[in-house]
């Protein structure tokens, strides 16, 4: 009789809900387009040869120059009434990717594919989601995981550098999509968010990167053997403030294709490689003052003996990286822009020119026992440089930065300039 009760009184709950979000006003236009892209340009006074770092000395005093299209962005969003909407993204990464077939004359007239352009394009969200109040949304299909201030907030105005910071960018996935299950919602001054997804692969752990390439896939599907949860929370108490706490835990072994089981008798048998991530963010925006900084840690269980499994049990063209996985990784840093613009004129006119620093330390390999070391993976970074917004939604960039690697290691300066929007077109 209770449990009837209690049925009932959910049940009455939902349909209450539900009828909010029918009855709230239709906003117009019903379809949003948006998006966002940023150009860049960098001199990096230091090598790009694969060897630079155990080859240090061999190194010394070389340089290279890129220019790229690093994001472009295309937002698709509708509403369909009654609470329940859709949104798209799709991006392009490095200008996307391209082959072509040509007939090689120099090879008695063979015909080859040829790889025409690295790059990716990628489905970063595709979800649909049924609104029953604003404390509880339900949101299912492809979605950004908001683990760290970059997931959270990547778009180029969202920070102050050409390129996004490094830290978070080269221990963490960014941006960090998958397909689950979303629940969130807000409630005065707070904001939450919980999510099911597919679980990260181990496989595609390495030194350099720590987890990021575990939420990708290099087939036609993503593998779901293992489940990952991850859960956000935000507080906007304070006027202008915005502090943050978020997290994911998920087994990353077993969830490689195609799945073998591990036998009880198998030297391997209890190999999880348990992952856990936790993270603080925040950012401040004031009149003519922006902060925004963040603080990560991420652990990897058994990863000693993950790395020895990779580079044993997987053949040499498999898309499974050999190298080594540390048992923890972290990344850590602080960027703060001042509007100097009024100081230069008294007609900004909407206009801002921010003059900002950036500093952050980050470490994506912490060997396990009996691991081998790898010093270069610490690096310490300053940056420095302007931010001019001739609206609110470009901004043109240039930036000094220095990266610090220990001593027997050669420094890594460069200058990049760069230009980006961020914008909805129809709203």
């Amino acid at each position: 009789m209770k449990m009837k009760c209690v049925l009932s009184c959910l049940a009455g709950l939902l349909a209450a809900l539900s009828l909010s979000a029918q009855t709230r006003p239709q906003t117009e236009p019903r379809l949003t387009v948006g998006g966002y892209g940023e150009a860049a340009f960098s001199a990096n006074f230091y090598s790009d040869n694969v060897y630079r770092y155990s080859s240090a000395g061999a190194h010394a005093g070389e340089r290279h120059s890129r220019v790229d299209i690093p994001h472009a962005v295309i937002y698709l969003g509708y509403d369909f009434g009654h609470g329940w909407t859709m949104q798209t993204e799709i991006e392009f990464e490095h200008t996307g990717t391209g082959a072509a077939v040509e007939k090689e004359f120099e090879e008695a007239g063979e015909w080859e594919t040829e790889i025409e352009k690295g790059g990716e394009v990628e489905l970063e969200q595709f979800w649909i989601q049924k609104s029953f109040h604003p404390a509880l949304n339900l949101r299912m299909g492809h979605i950004i995981v908001p683990v760290g201030g970059l997931n959270n907030a990547h778009e180029p105005l969202n920070y102050f550098t050409v390129y996004r910071s490094e830290g978070e960018y080269t221990i963490l996935p960014s941006t960090w999509h998958d397909t689950g299950i979303s629940l969130w919602g807000r409630a005065g001054d707070w904001r939450y968010e919980a999510l099911a997804v597919a679980g990260l692969d181990a496989y595609l752990f390495n030194t350099e990167n720590f987890v990021k390439y575990g939420a990708g896939s290099p087939y036609e599907f993503k593998v779901a053997n293992q489940l990952g949860f991850a859960a956000r929370i935000d507080n906007y108490s304070v006027a202008g403030l915005r502090l943050s706490l978020s997290g994911f835990y998920g087994r990353a072994m077993d969830n490689s294709y195609p799945y073998e089981a591990i036998a009880e008798t198998s030297r391997y048998y209890g190999v999880k490689g348990r992952t856990a991530i936790g993270a603080f963010d925040f950012e401040y925006k004031g009149k003519r003052f922006v902060a925004r900084g963040n603080a990560d840690y991420g652990s990897v269980g058994d990863a000693y003996t993950i790395s020895y499994m990779k580079r044993n049990r997987s053949a040499n063209n498999s898309p499974y990286k050999k190298s080594d996985v540390g048992r923890a990784a972290v990344a850590a840093g602080v960027e703060m822009g001042y509007d100097i613009l009024p100081w230069l004129s008294r007609r900004a006119d909407g206009k801002k020119l921010f003059a900002f620093g950036r500093y952050e330390y980050y470490n994506s390999y912490i060997p396990d026992e009996g691991s081998p070391r790898a010093d270069w993976t610490q690096k310490h970074r300053i940056a420095l440089g302007f931010n001019y917004l001739p609206v609110p939604e470009i901004a043109i960039k240039a930036e000094y930065s220095y990266r610090f690697l220990p001593a027997a290691y050669n420094p890594e300066p460069s200058i990049s300039l760069g230009v980006c929007y961020m914008a909805f077109f129809r709203r």
